[in-house]
């Protein structure tokens, strides 16, 4: 695991240590914080706006966390920013403030959301971003076209497959990732073990981490199966609901 040990040293808040979206929402400025204070790894997911920024939110549409009708890729960075998540104080932001909130104080796993036709330079703009980033950092995607370019587009930082499935179709997929360089996978808890991820782990000696723990029970199974687990609705120190 040289040059992305770092990834397995703590758990992973999924999309910041938010409270199931009650007060404090995902992949806000707050939960961002909120891991950070807590010394928690932090997994965030990137779309681009329309004039080309890579912007933090999860959906592709915007509905379910701001109340708006309309997809990401309709709005400049500055009107995204503009709209409140879930009627909070907090706005979508950009990865560029999600950056300078973290500041380095805990690693960064950024999953890059694609939009085959909308998502052009993706990668490259991110890459751009993490260069001058004073932090450990690393992207991941479940979009094979976008695994494909980080190799070429974003030298030198620590690229990951998202990952599900068991099916033989599923697993050839994933095993034919390899050839681009990954040093990591995000892989479903419940399709673990499979033999992509015996492979990563036995013999590329690669950290595999899991998605998406919400309970003791499955901590523990993560732990069997997984370097690090990546969770959400609990604080992993104690088990209490968040």
């Amino acid at each position: 695991m040289s040059g992305i040990s770092w990834l397995a040293k703590r758990p992973i808040a999924h999309r910041g240590y938010h409270d199931l979206n009650r007060t404090r929402w995902e992949n806000t400025l707050s939960a961002f914080e909120a891991a950070a204070e807590r010394g928690f790894a932090i997994e965030c997911d990137v779309h681009l706006s329309r004039d080309g920024v890579p912007v933090v939110i999860h959906d592709g549409e915007l509905k379910r966390l701001t109340g708006v009708e309309g997809s990401v890729f309709q709005r400049t960075a500055a009107e995204l920013g503009a709209l409140s998540i879930g009627g909070t104080a907090d706005h979508i932001p950009t990865l560029s403030e999600m950056l300078e909130k973290v500041a380095g104080r805990v690693p960064l796993v950024i999953e890059l959301k694609g939009i085959e036709g909308k998502d052009e330079g993706l990668v490259a703009k991110v890459a751009t971003l993490l260069d001058g980033y004073r932090g450990e950092a690393a992207i991941m995607s479940f979009d094979p076209w976008l695994v494909r370019e980080f190799p070429k587009q974003a030298p030198g930082i620590p690229g990951g497959l998202t990952a599900m499935g068991t099916s033989e179709q599923d697993i050839e997929s994933h095993f034919g990732m390899l050839a681009y360089g990954l040093s990591f996978a995000s892989y479903n808890l419940d399709d673990m073990p499979n033999p992509f991820v015996t492979f990563m782990r036995e013999r590329l000696s690669l950290p595999v981490i899991s998605w998406t723990v919400r309970d003791k029970i499955a901590a523990d199974l993560s732990a069997k199966r997984a370097d690090q687990m990546t969770f959400e609705g609990f604080d992993p120190a104690t088990f209490a609901i968040v």
